[in-house]
């Protein structure tokens, strides 16, 4: 017999168990498990379904809003909430389970008054970007049954950093850009706000945040004429050192080569650092910076569909 119920202290090991038998192509760990969802302030164990057989967990659908904002100045977003993951062991699926557990997170979600309900883009702890129908398409099927469509797919890329060397005209146009006034490098402790409130507030809030948590300058580099105009760094998001991004440059610089000098200063650094790959989870795949990636030498690895139920 399964039971549906909330999430209970105890559970959490039974459930990544049965997470890394649901999704091999995902596994995760306790720690993940604890710092992004148990340790998130947004977390409610009534949001966290879980379907119980036997004593230990066999599926989970995890149902999530906010309670605190994601950054200084922004909202609530409270018409909005997200479903960053869901499971059923592969020994009990067909039987309903799934659609059970999606109707009871998405009636969570109802309950606290939102009308709209995003797979899987939840900052800044989400696991994937979307559903992978590659790897999952049972997944991706039951969330197209319960009214999901597709708002965009993103790509994951990947590139080898063995043998990496900076290109000679990177070299030449870093020159250039710097004789006109760039300046090209890491950020002294005392740009960091400044860095900080460019990211957040030309681009996107997390951005903002993951630069706050990162902390570590010599991870970063910046392109800076009077303020900056643009930024990239890696190792920011739990301390994954070969994890490339955020990386961004201001919409009236772009034309100027600073986001390609910025991408290889990056992969420059890294490469120093001795890694061996440089990764990321979403790019549009014909956004000026997935060209960018793909001339840098970027492979495509996976493809996502960024999923979002109701107006």
């Amino acid at each position: 017999m399964v039971t549906v119920r909330a999430f209970a202290s105890g559970d959490e090991n039974s459930l990544v168990e049965a997470w890394n038998r649901s999704m091999p192509g995902d596994p995760t760990t306790s720690g993940w498990f604890r710092d992004c969802v148990l340790l998130d302030p947004n977390f409610d164990p009534y949001g966290l379904r879980v379907a119980v057989a036997d004593g230990r967990v066999v599926g989970c659908a995890y149902a999530v809003r906010r309670r605190t904002p994601l950054a200084p100045g922004t909202d609530l977003e409270p018409d909005l909430g997200w479903i960053p993951f869901f499971f059923v062991e592969p020994g009990h699926r067909g039987g309903g389970l799934g659609r059970r557990l999606l109707g009871e997170a998405l009636g969570f979600l109802e309950s606290a008054g939102r009308t709209k309900v995003d797979f899987s883009s939840y900052t800044p702890n989400y696991v994937l970007p979307g559903a992978d129908v590659e790897l999952y398409p049972d997944g991706f099927r039951l969330l197209e049954g319960l009214g999901f469509r597709t708002l965009y797919s993103p790509v994951a890329m990947d590139r080898t950093l063995v043998g990496y060397v900076t290109p000679a005209d990177v070299h030449d146009l870093r020159a250039g850009r710097e004789s006109e006034g760039y300046a090209v490098r890491s950020p002294l402790d005392g740009e960091l706000p400044e860095l900080i409130r460019f990211a957040a507030e030309v681009f996107n809030p997390d951005w903002g945040e993951a630069i706050r948590q990162h902390r570590d300058p010599k991870c970063m580099v910046i392109a800076k004429k009077d303020q900056i105009v643009g930024f990239a760094l890696y190792a920011a998001y739990r301390g994954v050192p070969e994890r490339f991004g955020p990386f961004g440059v201001a919409p009236e610089q772009r034309g100027t080569g600073l986001g390609k000098i910025l991408l290889h200063r990056t992969m420059t650094m890294m490469r120093a650092e001795g890694l061996h790959s440089s990764w990321f989870l979403w790019t549009g795949e014909a956004s000026p910076a997935g060209h960018l990636y793909t001339k840098a030498g970027y492979q495509i690895t996976r493809r996502f569909h960024v999923m979002r139920r109701g107006a």
